[in-house]
C-alpha cells in the first residue's frame, strides 16, 4: 500500500474523481491564502498543476483560488487536523483532515476508529517521516521504453528516495514515487521533467519508517485493514491517509 493509501477497484473511479476534485479545491483554497498568483506562491502552483492534470474545470479552479484569496467576500476557513492511531492488527495510520468544523470531525473520527485504535498526538507520528511525495510517470510509457530511469532521475533531481513503477499488463511503465526533503519538494518536482518524467502530483506527506510487511498478515486480516482504511477515506473531511504498511 505504500506511504499513502489509495482506494482499489475500477468501480470506485467515478466517485474517487469527485472526491479528488473536492479535496483539491480545499488544498487550493488553503494555498491561495498566501496569494492568488501561482507564480509567486509555490504551494498554490503545485495545487494548480495537479488540478489541471486531472482535468478540473477551469471555472472550478479559478473560483477556488478567488475564495482562498478572499476575493469573493466569503468567509471560508479550513483547519488542518491530523488524527493518529492504528488500523486493525496494529497497522499505524495517520489521517490528515481539512475541516471547517472540528467539533463535527472529531467525533466522526472516534466512531471510524472503533475497529482500530485512536491515539493521542505523537502516538504514531514518531514512526513516520514528514517528506515531500511526488508521483510521476515516464514521459514515454510505451512498452520497452528506456528513456526514463527512476533511480538516475531521483539522483539527478535531488530526491532522497524513490519507488520505481512496474510494468502494467500492457507492458507500460506505471507511476513511480519520489520522496524528497520537505523543503525540496518544489525544486525536485520542477527538475523531474528534465529527466524524462511527467509529474502527476506533488505534496507534503508522511512516509513510515518501519512499515509492516503485508506477508505477515493473512488475506482476511489485510481485508480488515483495507475495509477500515476505506471507511476512513470516505469521510468528507479526510484529505490523505498514510499507512505503516509496506507496498
Amino acid at each position: 500500500m505504500g506511504a499513502q493509501w489509495k482506494a482499489k477497484g475500477k468501480e470506485l473511479a467515478a466517485s474517487a474523481k469527485g472526491k479528488l476534485f473536492g479535496r483539491l479545491v480545499k488544498d487550493i483554497v488553503v494555498a491561495a491564502r498566501n496569494g492568488a498568483d501561482p507564480a509567486s506562491n509555490s504551494k498554490l502552483r503545485m495545487c494548480v498543476e495537479q488540478a489541471r492534470k486531472v482535468s478540473m474545470p477551469k471555472d472550478t479552479l479559478e473560483r477556488a483560488i478567488k475564495k482562498g484569496a478572499g476575493l469573493t467576500g466569503e468567509n471560508i476557513s479550513y483547519e488542518h487536523v491530523i488524527y493518529e492511531g492504528f488500523a486493525p492488527h496494529q497497522v499505524a495510520v495517520m489521517v490528515e483532515c481539512l475541516t471547517d468544523n472540528v467539533k463535527r470531525t472529531a467525533p466522526e473520527m472516534r466512531v471510524l476508529f472503533r475497529k482500530g485504535q485512536l491515539g493521542t498526538s505523537g502516538s504514531v507520528s514518531w514512526d513516520f517521516n514528514h517528506v515531500g511525495i511526488i508521483e510521476a510517470e515516464p514521459a514515454n510509457r510505451e512498452a520497452g521504453a528506456k528513456d526514463a530511469d527512476a533511480e538516475m532521475a531521483a539522483i539527478e533531481a535531488g530526491a532522497q528516495d524513490f519507488e520505481a513503477g512496474d510494468a502494467d499488463e500492457d507492458g507500460k511503465v506505471t507511476t513511480s514515487i519520489f520522496y524528497t526533503d520537505a523543503s525540496d519538494l518544489d525544486l525536485v518536482s520542477r527538475a523531474l521533467p528534465n529527466h524524462g518524467f511527467t509529474v502527476l502530483s506533488a505534496k507534503l506527506g508522511y512516509k513510515p519508517k518501519n512499515p509492516i510487511d503485508p506477508s505477515t498478515l493473512s488475506a482476511e486480516q489485510l481485508q480488515e485493514v483495507e475495509d477500515f482504511l476505506g471507511a476512513i477515506d470516505g469521510n468528507d473531511d479526510v484529505q490523505n491517509v498514510y499507512v505503516g504498511l509496506g507496498g
